[in-house]
């Protein structure tokens, strides 16, 4: 068994109507790796509220160039690129933790063929504005005693479990 190098991995190229929006998102290396799971998974673009430094180290190392591939564009009322994405008919989707989140693997068998996803900062997570806009709000069902996770490490799972149909 040899282990597939860059240029040999034999995996499919297909595009998902995803839409990723940040919303306050800071972390040099989480915008980083932002970049790096859209370009895994075939999203279409990041939309950001907050201007990633793209001269950052950090953003460098853990995006491996795809912060260079993928479309992404920054606006400053992230309510309003939600409420054009609602007009194109996207489901407009928060992934957070709140009082009326659903699991994000029940939605899966509803899900339309264009989806806007939201993630929060990692400090605040989804500010309330836009929870208040958005149509779902999924949380990813955990088993431990810690009540959150890496806002990079829960948009891999909510992007597998988007894409995987």
């Amino acid at each position: 068994m040899l282990q597939h190098t860059h240029e040999s991995t034999p995996f499919l190229t297909k595009e998902h109507q995803i839409t990723l929006l940040c919303d306050g998102l800071e972390s040099p290396a989480n915008v980083g790796a932002i970049f790096r799971l859209c370009d895994a998974f075939g999203i279409e673009e990041i939309i950001f509220n907050q201007e990633p430094d793209l001269t950052s180290n950090r953003l460098k190392r853990t995006a491996r160039t795809t912060e260079r591939t993928i479309p992404f564009r920054t606006v400053t009322d992230l309510n309003d690129a939600l409420l054009h994405l609602k007009e194109k008919e996207y489901l407009t989707v928060a992934l957070e933790i709140t009082n009326q989140s659903n699991a994000l693997s029940s939605i899966h068998s509803q899900l339309p063929n264009r989806i806007a996803l939201v993630i929060g900062s990692e400090r605040q997570g989804v500010s309330e504005r836009i929870l208040k806009q958005v149509q779902e709000v999924v949380h990813i069902e955990m088993f431990g005693k810690n009540s959150s996770m890496n806002v990079a490490q829960a948009t891999a799972i909510a992007l597998y479990e988007l894409t995987k149909h």
